[in-house]
């Protein structure tokens, strides 16, 4: 029985990509790579090549850093929506609305040509140690990216704190646990569990945004 359940199983697959339209696709994929292969010219590659490693390194650098800080703010973000006071849960409310209905490009011109524009202004930043950082373009890169992933993770992270059943807050407060504890050591990795999936994908998605910070550099 197992074995001609396995058999069944494996004629299911296989007829799967047997499909008409399957191979259709699978044909003109196949042509556009040998056509890329032998009749486009690679000769110029190495001219980039330096660059190219230079741009990936960048990317991966930004993604990394904008993703870190953008959770740490995330956290607060969504537990204030969760289980914060008016006062703590409206205005995270309106960040996260303003950041995930407003382009990213966008948020990234106004703070790098806007914000920006103000800091020379004033005499005592231009004398401080941060004007050689303020000057350039990547800081408001990195926040303008961590305030985005900010944004959306921490609409998620609102629903993730609020997807963990109480009764086990509640269970740990019964067992003489701090309310910092519980939180610490229940509420909260279970909510970044529940937001993994959805993490990810905005960390891919992260990964595609990180290319507009060349339009200010």
């Amino acid at each position: 029985m197992a074995n001609e359940a396995a058999i069944i199983n494996v004629v299911a697959r296989t007829s799967l990509w047997l499909q008409p339209h399957r191979i259709v696709l699978t044909l003109i994929a196949l042509g556009l790579v040998l056509s890329a292969t032998f009749f486009m010219r690679w000769d110029w590659l190495p001219q980039y090549y330096e660059m190219g490693l230079i741009g990936i390194w960048r990317s991966l650098w930004i993604l990394a850093v904008t993703c870190v800080l953008g959770f740490l703010l995330a956290v607060p973000l969504g537990l204030a929506q969760a289980a914060g006071s008016f006062w703590f849960a409206a205005p995270a409310k309106v960040f996260c609305t303003v950041i995930r209905g407003t382009p990213l490009l966008i948020q990234l011109w106004l703070l790098y040509y806007g914000l920006g524009s103000l800091f020379p202004q004033y005499p005592w930043i231009r004398e401080s140690w941060m004007w050689p950082y303020l000057r350039q373009a990547w800081p408001y890169g990195v926040l303008a990216l961590t305030l985005s992933f900010a944004g959306y993770e921490g609409e998620v992270m609102r629903g993730a704190f609020a997807g963990v059943p109480k009764g086990q807050l509640e269970a740990a407060r019964a067992f003489g646990m701090s309310r910092w504890k519980a939180f610490r050591r229940i509420w909260l990795p279970q909510a970044i569990y529940r937001a993994l999936p959805t993490l990810t994908g905005e960390t891919v998605l992260q990964l595609k945004s990180t290319p507009l910070v060349a339009t200010i550099s």
